[in-house]
């Protein structure tokens, strides 16, 4: 909302001066208590009039819009008061009659994201959340915001860490005790590989020859490669059931298999495709050269990931593509990036990187076992989650649905809440706090809106008078941002906008129900207060929902 009013502020000066080309500019003051204000100097550089000619010009242009209540005149500056009565009864309205809607756009784009792709095999980790949740919030901010959106899950059952897989299995593995407990043995023996190659380097060369193999189409490799594959799927999609996590798309690395050759022989017919020392190398200085294919022959990730992009470009026809991936993967991408323009596509890639999930300051590591699974995370963040609200509220119903929302909300809202390029330390203890920046705390906060609002009956008319004091004000000028965050969300393909915002206004909100009586014995006030709490309820709901959390009546 305030958007559209500094858009309509500009509009209205530009046709005043009947000047198409004229560079007006309207902000936020970060100080004073102005609104808005008009940086009037460069409109007297750009007219060639003196300040208080164009004082008065300015002023008759924008006295006339309803939303202006006092212009003044500071430094330089027209500083803008809103008439707070008018955008009030506009923005809470606008709530309340749209909903969840609220802050719904429209457009003709498509988005292809690319998130979470565990490789298979291996037990899906705390340190695969971040992809995980941070797609799935994109996914549905990109969805919000009016995009056709193609959620993928590039799962990664495919490469030469699957030769690694079968050499291990077929020298220490043991098929009974694998069928018992499929990826926690298969991850042992992925350690156990490592360990052991210390001593003997030519198990590297084994594992080379045997996804070449695979590669080739050998039954045997491929029906061992199936199995992982199938047992691998069944934990992951228990996973992302609990975590309400969906996608478009399983196609992994392998469905990119037959795809390949097609890309070297384009590379090749487009002269990009050069030998070097035996391999096939695109060179894309002043980047290191994309190595396509090996000297035996088999393909690499960037091959399978080019593979990829071209095939999403023909299928869905996306005006963007974004990899959720982490940030040590900025060479790969600034590579893919390269080689697809070298090619003659001009595509829109975006790298949405972030840093590690840490553990006690340590990188996690599948190799060296330091592995926490995340549903065992999960289990205890719902148990710890349970154990805090019977505490608080032992007389609740449906106390272990609540306290599966509380628990995963706050794992997720801990991700989601710090800017994706940081490195996050996991603290179980302090993301289940009720008070700070918590998911448990945005819930809360739902919640005691909802218990305000039970058993009163809003009417259609309400004054909004009581909106133009200070913190009323403040809290629906933060409501009518949502659409703002929601924008600089996906400007930044970042999520932690939508939680900063949500935090922000679930502070304001119990600030204001900290300083003012909610239900008061002036009805017509009462009918004010309770309108607007139900607005930020709205807001916050759907906020949640974007990040893939769920909002709650009773905690």
């Amino acid at each position: 909302m305030i958007q559209q009013i500094k858009q309509q502020l500009k509009e209205r000066v530009i046709a005043h001066f009947q000047l198409e080309n004229l560079n007006v500019v309207v902000e936020e003051p970060k100080r004073g208590t102005a609104d808005l204000a008009i940086p009037l100097f460069a409109l007297v550089k750009q007219l060639s009039k003196p300040m208080p000619v164009v004082l008065e010009e300015v002023k008759k242009a924008i006295e006339s819009y309803d939303m202006v209540s006092e212009i003044q005149f500071l430094n330089g500056f027209l500083n803008i008061s809103i008439n707070r009565a008018v955008f009030a009864k506009t923005v809470v309205d606008q709530v309340l009659e749209e909903q969840a809607l609220f802050g719904n756009q429209q457009t003709e784009q498509t988005v292809c994201i690319d998130y979470s792709a565990p490789n298979i095999a291996k037990s899906f980790s705390i340190g695969h959340l971040r992809s995980t949740m941070i797609g799935n919030a994109l996914k549905n901010i990109y969805q919000k915001l009016g995009y056709r959106v193609v959620g993928i899950n590039h799962l990664g059952d495919w490469g030469t860490q699957f030769g690694k897989m079968i050499v291990a299995y077929k020298k220490w593995g043991n098929r009974a005790d694998i069928e018992q407990n499929p990826i926690v043995e298969l991850q042992k023996l992925y350690v156990k590989f490592h360990d052991e190659v210390v001593n003997d380097p030519t198990l590297e060369d084994q594992a080379r020859a045997v996804f070449k193999a695979l590669e080739d189409g050998d039954a045997e490799m491929l029906e061992l490669w199936r199995y992982f594959r199938d047992e691998s799927l069944k934990e992951f999609m228990s996973m992302y059931d609990l975590l309400g996590v969906s996608f478009d798309s399983y196609d992994g690395e392998s469905f990119y298999n037959d795809k390949m050759a097609a890309v070297a022989d384009e590379l090749e017919q487009k002269g990009l495709l050069v030998e070097d020392d035996g391999a096939m190398i695109v060179r894309i200085d002043p980047l290191p050269p994309a190595l396509i294919k090996r000297r035996d022959g088999a393909t690499l990730y960037i091959t399978r990931d080019l593979a990829a992009l071209l095939y999403r470009y023909k299928t869905y026809r996306f005006d963007k593509v974004l990899y959720v991936v982490g940030n040590e993967q900025k060479l790969h991408f600034d590579q893919l990036k390269s080689v697809s323009k070298l090619m003659g596509y001009d595509l829109d890639i975006h790298h949405v990187n972030f840093g590690l999930v840490m553990q006690d300051g340590k990188k996690m590591s599948t190799r060296g076992g330091r592995v926490v699974k995340l549903y065992d995370v999960i289990k205890e963040a719902i148990s710890s989650a349970s154990q805090a609200i019977f505490d608080k509220n032992p007389n609740l119903q449906n106390q272990a649905a609540v306290a599966k929302a509380v628990g995963i909300g706050a794992v997720i809202f801990n991700d989601l809440k710090n800017d994706r390029n940081l490195d996050i330390e996991f603290n179980l203890e302090n993301m289940l706090a009720f008070e700070g920046q918590t998911g448990p705390y945005l819930q809360y906060s739902s919640v005691r809106i909802a218990s305000i609002l039970k058993n009163q009956t809003l009417t259609n008319d309400y004054p909004v008078d009581s909106y133009t004091s200070d913190l009323p004000f403040e809290l629906i000028k933060q409501l009518s941002g949502f659409e703002d965050a929601l924008l600089k969300a996906a400007e930044l393909n970042g999520p932690h906008v939508i939680s900063r915002y949500l935090l922000q206004l679930a502070q304001t909100f119990n600030q204001f129900y900290g300083q003012y009586k909610i239900i008061t014995e002036d009805e017509a006030l009462k009918q004010a207060n309770l309108h607007l709490i139900q607005a930020v309820r709205i807001v916050l709901n759907e906020g949640m929902r974007l990040l893939g959390m769920i909002a709650l009546d009773e905690m």
